[in-house]
């Protein structure tokens, strides 16, 4: 496996299922090409939705860039009203050919127009795909919970025999049995809600994907800089795009209301070889100069301005939405490290304790009951751990998935 550096994903294990994943969020050199999306872990119907997306903005673009070429008219005409009757065929050709930079602008207009519908698509893509890994890593977190219930529900069950072995030897109140046997049903309870859960992610994963979430395993990201995220941010180019795009749009609706030059032709020509007052076909052509005279001109263009303006102003408050939701995540991580911290040093602790009591049990000072508790507490602080760092993979998985 390449050794990926920056934030780049990197995996447990070299294998193509996970290959697969380690394409979801981009190439191997993020910033040196572009990002390559990899959709095998969504569903057949759902790449199709996507691949008929992809191509229909294709159409409308194409459509958009021949926006101003006006059609070509056939005309019949019967005319009945007249002595003979006459069949009569018009053709007519009224075609802008200078409209004062506006059709420049609207083949520009049609290209930004695309340029901002295929990042929603890759963004809605992505997205898709982000809620899939997501759900794995969920279903990787409730497992952990699961057994860690099951250790809970251990240590209840000891506690149970134990209380009930004093209040029978009347060193304890029957109040304590009672509360002992409260917390062994409530952890029996949370075992089956988890279990639930757990079936529930996984229903939620399959509406996603056509394949077993057994299939995939799960990437580890790691993390990049705040310039790497601003500079490939998908939210900011889709604002960059919006830009360019109400920027043609406001110059296309200011060349509208401008003088245009139209070439035009007209061909007319008569069916009726019988009736001898037939008139001779006729062909007319040339160029015209129009000017729009409009009292709604100022409004409309200065609308279109205004949107254009309000587009500037939107990049800048997006940036500054990304600013603040990369240093909130930076702050989640370093919150979850203090945890992990935290956590690591709990697990020292029960170390520790632990050496003590095996000492302690093979002097017969301890009961096995005792150890059991306390190393089934100690692997429960190392399924804290675990859950930890799922939570901080999980936090970056919120961060990738604004990248491009």
């Amino acid at each position: 496996m390449k050794d990926l550096k920056g934030y780049k994903m990197h995996l447990t294990k070299s294998s193509k299922k996970t290959l697969a994943l380690l394409t979801l969020f981009g190439s191997v050199n993020l910033f040196a090409e572009p990002i390559i999306y990899d959709d095998s872990i969504l569903s057949d119907p759902r790449k199709k939705i996507i691949e008929l997306s992809n191509e229909q903005i294709k159409e409308d673009s194409s459509k958009l860039k021949k926006d101003w070429i006006n059609p070509i008219t056939y005309q019949y005409k019967k005319n009945l009203g007249e002595e003979f009757n006459t069949d009569q065929s018009i053709i007519s050709i009224n075609q802008p050919i200078f409209q004062s930079g506006g059709i420049y602008k609207a083949i520009k207009y049609a290209d930004s127009t695309y340029d901002y519908a295929k990042l929603e698509i890759d963004q809605q893509k992505k997205e898709l795909i982000k809620n899939a890994v997501e759900i794995l890593f969920n279903i990787k977190k409730t497992d952990l919970n699961i057994q860690k219930a099951q250790l809970t529900l251990q240590n209840a069950k000891i506690d149970v025999n134990r209380k009930k072995e004093q209040v029978l030897n009347g060193f304890l109140d029957a109040s304590y049995l009672d509360n002992a046997l409260l917390t062994l049903n409530t952890t029996k309870h949370t075992l089956v809600d988890l279990k639930y859960q757990k079936e529930n992610l996984i229903n939620n994963f399959n509406s996603i994907s056509s394949k077993e979430y057994i299939n995939f395993e799960l990437p580890i990201f790691k993390m990049f800089s705040k310039e790497e995220f601003l500079k490939n941010n998908i939210e900011i180019k889709k604002a960059k795009a919006d830009i360019e795009k109400k920027g043609n749009y406001s110059f296309m609706t200011m060349a509208k209301y401008l003088p245009s030059v139209n070439a035009y032709y007209n061909y007319s020509k008569y069916h009726d070889t019988d009736n001898q007052n037939i008139k001779e076909n006729s062909e007319t052509y040339g160029l015209t100069i129009n000017v729009p005279l409009d009292s709604r001109t100022f409004n409309d263009i200065q609308s279109k301005k205004i949107d254009y303006l309000k587009s500037k102003l939107s990049l800048e408050t997006t940036i500054t939405d990304e600013k603040n939701f990369f240093k909130t995540n930076l702050q989640k991580l370093d919150m979850i490290e203090e945890r992990i911290k935290i956590t690591n040093e709990d697990i020292e602790v029960y170390d520790s304790i632990l050496s003590i009591i095996k000492e302690e049990k093979e002097a017969e000072l301890k009961t096995q009951s005792d150890l059991d508790t306390l190393q089934n507490s100690a692997k429960i602080k190392k399924f804290d751990k675990e859950i930890y760092q799922i939570d901080k993979q999980l936090t970056l998985l919120e961060m990738y998935v604004k990248l491009h």
